[in-house]
């Protein structure tokens, strides 16, 4: 069993625990869940950097990144930074994540706030809302083309943006539709944990030009950025490259200041 399919074995016995102790009508009354979203894929298009800033402690691939940050500290030093918007690792059997972590973000700053998780049940898109979340990110690669339409449906339908990731042209081609509003391609093979920014310029050509088009993982130099922009990328998500320093929103202000002099 790959890693990916091990984190969804487990994923799906933590949902199922967690919907038998807190049902969706528990989240429905929560005071976030009223709350009025900020969309990413609109900040984006908006913005000269496109950067998309991580929390994210450790992974299966590089173990511990760090440990040692407030999460408040650094949604903070992001915002001040002049991120576009930051992604939440909510996991955390794997990524030492939660979704408190969420929760003192969203109290923390206004900018776009992304749950990132591997979610493979709608009950995941209330709780996510719940918590103070503007995007959800749908992964095609554990997930169907019926489940894709349903869950960014319903993610829309609760105000939230959808950031849907692909890996390769079968998942490009099973996630087109109207419903997703940026399309993330991942340069790191999630069975392998390779990376390469070839994936990204592959794929480029063949996503609509309707998409806000984001590419994650391995991006840690203004070079691969610069290498990217001219194949349309307008979002870039980048984690360990600030989270392995001590101030992660220092290192964001210094690289978005380079690259966009």
């Amino acid at each position: 069993m790959n890693i990916l399919n091990k984190i969804v074995a487990d994923k799906r016995r933590e949902v199922d625990m967690k919907k038998s102790l807190f049902p969706i009508s528990q989240w429905e009354k929560s005071i976030l869940f009223e709350r009025k979203t900020v969309s990413l894929a609109k900040a984006l298009r908006q913005s000269n950097s496109g950067i998309i800033a991580e929390h994210k402690r450790r992974s299966p691939s590089k173990a511990v990144i760090n440990q040692n940050l407030n999460v408040q500290d650094v949604a903070l030093g992001y915002e001040k930074a002049g991120v576009c918007g930051m992604s939440v690792l909510t996991d955390n059997k794997y990524f030492g994540g939660s979704l408190d972590d969420l929760v003192l973000s969203r109290a923390t700053v206004d900018m776009p706030l992304l749950r990132k998780e591997f979610i493979i049940d709608e009950y995941q898109i209330f709780e996510a809302k719940a918590h103070g979340a503007d995007v959800i990110l749908l992964i095609a690669a554990i997930l169907t083309r019926d489940e894709i339409s349903k869950f960014s449906k319903s993610a829309k339908s609760l105000g939230l943006d959808v950031l849907l990731e692909v890996h390769d042209e079968d998942e490009l081609q099973k996630s087109i539709m109207p419903s997703i509003d940026m399309l993330g391609v991942n340069n790191r093979n999630l069975k392998t944990f390779e990376v390469s920014l070839e994936t990204s310029k592959a794929l480029a050509y063949k996503i609509p030009g309707d998409f806000v088009i984001v590419s994650e993982s391995g991006i840690s130099s203004m070079d691969a950025i610069k290498e990217l922009q001219p194949y349309g990328f307008q979002g870039f998500l980048i984690g360990e490259n600030f989270m392995k320093t001590d101030d992660p929103g220092k290192a964001a202000h210094e690289f978005i200041q380079k690259l966009t002099p």
